[in-house]
């Protein structure tokens, strides 16, 4: 293996700060789940100002506020529905199903944007065909459309849709101060029209671990029992919450320069023969490129390419995910590139009789 690996499968890899660290060795602490942590009720008070909600939980995972949002909204046997590929449905174990019995109607989008009239074909299925009340859920930034963001005015669409059709909106905002810094908005504009937020501390703004649940006071008041039900009620969880209102505090700026960066990558790549990136969803933090031009799939692809000293994060098919955060730099974008070019002109994936024609 090289020597040095330039690391860009995901935003988790990124590392606390100092600030952090000495955050979590300075913390007040307390009992989270009896009197409470004084460090975690400022953490969530911090965070149900900025999505401009009543209050705010903390959880371990943006998959567990994710669940938790869709036991406290809906009934089990009711639909939710979602984005065609939403993480949601993609990505956390199927959670909406085995943990709240919920039955999802999957709505065909672009670029992570859902079709409104799809979604309105949803609503009256889910409306005529469920005896209970469901749930509508968006995803901001959207993962697997390369970290395309939704605006404020189109998330405020789908919400008039789904509450005129009595359904509450789940807004899963992993990387929502992505989106915010992308558009030039502050985040409570994106999360204003939805009845419930979820967010991460773990990705881009490389505090170590948690996520937060936003909403009204009473949604988060219930949404606590369902935490408890499910074995997130932690003790002295201050030590999570430090390096979070750090993170908030001073992170949320320099998304910028991660975008810049993958913005870079994207254009040093979109010129190699063989590769397809579609530069319109390089939006934020994310570059998903295409390798079915070389004739393999992603996998392969990618298991070439860490032997060269880069990684990245292999979908399913052809598409190959790389994502920039904090600790990676220009210097390393250019240096990620220039490797996959050389990857690309040597195709060692080929048969030596195919090298020979």
């Amino acid at each position: 293996m090289p020597e040095r690996i330039i690391d860009l499968r995901s935003d988790t890899l990124s590392q606390p700060t100092p600030a952090m660290l000495e955050a979590i060795l300075t913390a007040r602490l307390g009992d989270d789940s009896r009197d409470g942590d004084p460090t975690v009720l400022e953490l969530e008070a911090l965070a149900a100002e900025l999505m401009g909600k009543e209050a705010a939980m903390l959880t371990a995972s943006g998959t567990m506020s994710n669940l938790i949002a869709m036991r406290t909204h809906a009934e089990a046997g009711a639909p939710l529905i979602l984005e065609s590929q939403a993480h949601i449905y993609h990505n956390e174990f199927g959670g909406y199903a085995a943990v709240c019995g919920l039955q999802p109607i999957l709505v065909p989008g672009r670029r992570g944007a859902m079709d409104l009239d799809a979604l309105r074909t949803a609503l009256r299925k889910a409306g005529q065909g469920f005896p209970a009340r469901g749930l509508v859920c968006l995803e901001n930034t959207h993962n697997a459309a390369g970290g395309t963001v939704l605006s404020p005015a189109f998330t405020a669409q789908v919400s008039d849709i789904a509450h005129a059709a009595g359904l509450p909106v789940h807004l899963d905002g992993a990387r929502i101060f992505n989106a915010a810094v992308a558009l030039g908005v502050p985040a409570r504009e994106l999360a204003g029209p939805v009845d419930s937020v979820s967010f991460c501390l773990s990705k881009g703004l490389s505090a170590p671990v948690g996520s937060l649940l936003v909403g009204s006071r009473e949604f988060i008041e219930r949404a606590r029992r369902i935490r408890r039900a499910l074995g997130g009620s932690m003790r002295q969880a201050g030590i999570i919450a430090a390096p979070g209102l750090v993170a908030l505090r001073t992170m949320i700026g320099r998304l910028a320069e991660d975008h810049a960066n993958a913005r870079l990558f994207a254009e040093q790549l979109a010129g190699v023969t063989g590769l397809y990136i579609d530069m319109e969803t390089v939006q934020t933090n994310m570059v998903n490129v295409d390798v079915a031009g070389l004739g393999i799939d992603a996998g392969t692809f990618a298991r070439f390419l860490a032997e060269r000293g880069v990684r990245g994060l292999p979908g399913l098919g052809t598409v190959i995910r790389f994502v920039t955060y904090r600790g990676i730099t220009r210097q390393d974008v250019m240096e990620a590139a220039e490797i996959i070019r050389r990857l690309v002109a040597e195709h060692p994936w080929r048969p030596a009789e195919q090298l020979e024609s």
